[in-house]
């Protein structure tokens, strides 16, 4: 999804001015909730510091449902949004209604983590080339201890969101199609924020 708008500057002016997105297609699930992107504008300011590359945010707006793509690329130059799949961990949607009903930061929870994350290295493990994320908030920041990652799944994609309904579940990581996730990687790499929420 495209989102046509000014110039968008990481600053109080680009506070305002998120709200004003509007997409360019029908595709409502898509949108960039305003109020979440003010909160992810709102986010990068607080850990400027630990945040060394601001001309790209991705922001998962888990109010929506698995099947909807829901994470989505913002490019804060141009407006241009790019969204994908992403599942929600298992400890996050305990009946599997593709809703998550509620975050966690616990070990063992097997749960999604709201707040704002930086993107660190790229590796290869059990599932693939994968990202490791850094939780830099209270309600997230036992993400590297929990091996929260951003990585590719085969329970993630648009047929799997046709066929049934709902995506498969993480055990709380951002697990995006496979067929996705070279062109995340390549837009995030290490050193960008990654915002989590729901309204």
């Amino acid at each position: 999804m495209n989102v046509s708008r000014r110039s968008l500057l990481v600053s109080g002016a680009g506070l305002a001015l998120a709200a004003t997105l509007k997409p360019l297609n029908a595709f409502a699930a898509a949108e960039v909730a305003p109020d979440i992107m003010k909160r992810a504008l709102a986010a990068l300011e607080r850990h400027g510091a630990s945040i060394p590359h601001r001309d790209v945010i991705a922001i998962s707006n888990f109010s929506l449902p698995s099947r909807a793509p829901r994470f989505q690329i913002v490019d804060l130059a141009s407006g241009r949004t790019t969204s994908y799949l992403v599942a929600h961990g298992r400890g996050s949607d305990p009946r599997h209604t593709g809703w998550l009903e509620r975050f966690s930061n616990a070990e063992g929870s097997h749960a999604t983590s709201e707040g704002a994350y930086r993107t660190e290295g790229i590796y290869v493990g059990a599932h693939g080339r994968s990202m490791r994320l850094q939780g830099l908030d209270a309600s997230n920041n036992n993400a590297l201890a929990r091996a929260i990652v951003v990585h590719g799944a085969w329970y993630v994609s648009p047929e799997m969101a046709r066929t049934h309904g709902v995506l498969g579940r993480s055990e709380g990581c951002f697990a995006l199609a496979e067929a996705s996730l070279p062109d995340v990687l390549n837009r995030l790499g290490p050193g960008r924020l990654i915002y989590a929420d729901k309204v």
